[in-house]
């Protein structure tokens, strides 16, 4: 990419940066309880006051990042401050179990058999303690990283779907968060175990999900990684490929491994070309290998994560690479996703597109939706136009 065009890039995606952190800064927080709220309408308005746990720790991530990386805003840290003792009071039971949702004053709702709600706690504390100093907060991301792994390394950990009596299958989203997890952490505090554990995580998703064969990452395989015969068997869920594909080229740089970038690259190639919507444009949420009814009826709508997730992971493999072809998929994807989801008269993206690009619902947050994926794209491309290489 020559230079002219990467600076104007670059000031395009900080001026969206702060755009969107200016939209989520000014409806978000609540300054009587403490966290943020997410479940925003168009115009930014609050139409459910329960709180997503798993936005705590990712809004944590992302203002404590902002304040470390792009600009030392107090407002920010103040931020990230109201958001933590939110997080730290009300959004773990006795055991350190952590919920779903919460009420607006902090009672629990809701817990899932997951451990998403912690990883991203994790992500948020050890970003915050760099940003604040707090070591209590660093701790806190310690004790719940030695958790997870627990329940990780147990096959019983967690609570199976389905009987595995009758039918035993992992899921590749846990090794992909748990990687992405230890990278944050080891940002923080090098650890002798970190490099190992990072390692292990990516040879599962290598040797269990990546199917060179097929051209794709599955999402759900059997217990040694064969193939399942059966719609959840055959699902590919670009966005996360896409998503992974990224995290593991930031670990190839982390080792100076050229081989596992050159994989992590191959994943990306095969995700865009099974995601990419030939008629429509767009990436598809959802996919059947063998082209069989998903049985996912939102399969063929638009989301904006997986299209955030793909404009960074495309900057990245262009700088790595060299190749230009990335420039180009980069350039598709930003027309795309700058002309559909970006709203320009009340800031912020929408999150969900029907297949032709039309706008399926005016929110503009929700329990899944919040300041993460998209800030958190737009603050590494503009990092990475910018010159500035980084690592999450």
């Amino acid at each position: 990419m020559d230079k002219l065009k990467a600076g104007k890039l670059h000031e395009f995606y900080k001026k969206s940066l702060l755009d969107v952190l200016a939209f989520w800064s000014e409806h978000a927080p609540d300054k009587e309880y403490g966290g943020i709220f997410t479940c925003l309408d168009e115009k930014g308005e609050i139409y459910n006051t329960d709180k997503s746990v798993w936005f705590q720790g990712r809004a944590l991530w992302t203002y404590s990042r902002l304040y470390n990386t792009f600009d030392k805003r107090e407002e920010w840290l103040d931020t990230a401050k109201n958001i933590y003792r939110f997080l730290d009071k009300h959004c773990a039971d006795e055991s350190g179990k952590m919920y779903f949702t919460v009420t607006r004053d902090g009672k629990p709702l809701q817990k899932r058999r997951y451990i998403f709600s912690e990883t991203f706690a994790i992500i948020g504390l050890s970003e915050y303690y760099k940003a604040s100093g707090d070591k209590a907060a660093l701790e806190k991301a310690r004790v719940l990283f030695e958790k997870v792994l627990k329940i990780y390394e147990d096959p019983m950990g967690i609570a199976p779907k389905i009987d595995p009596n009758t039918r035993t299958a992992k899921n590749h989203s846990l090794p992909m968060i748990l990687l992405s997890t230890l990278q944050t952490l080891r940002g923080i505090e090098a650890k002798s175990n970190y490099d190992k554990l990072a390692a292990e995580f990516v040879n599962t998703i290598f040797q269990d999900f990546y199917k060179p064969e097929y051209k794709a990452l599955f999402e759900n395989v059997g217990p040694n990684g064969e193939r399942l015969d059966s719609p959840q068997g055959r699902l590919i869920n670009p966005g996360h490929a896409i998503e992974t594909a990224w995290f593991i080229m930031h670990e190839g740089l982390h080792r100076n491994d050229n081989v596992m970038t050159k994989t992590a690259i191959e994943i990306l190639d095969c995700s865009l070309e099974i995601g990419w919507d030939k008629e429509h444009g767009g990436i598809l949420y959802f996919v059947d290998i063998e082209n069989k009814p998903p049985e996912q009826l939102e399969w063929d709508m638009k989301l904006w994560w997986p299209h955030t997730e793909a404009l960074y992971a495309t900057l990245l493999a262009h700088r790595i690479s060299g190749d230009k072809r990335y420039e180009d998929w980069f350039d598709k994807l930003h027309e795309y996703s700058f002309s559909h989801f970006a709203d320009n008269k009340y800031g912020e993206w929408y999150g969900y597109l029907h297949r032709d690009g039309t706008v399926s619902n005016t929110l503009k947050g929700s329990m899944w939706k919040g300041p993460f994926h998209l800030p958190r794209a737009l603050l590494l491309c503009t990092q990475e136009l910018g010159g500035i290489q980084c690592n999450v």
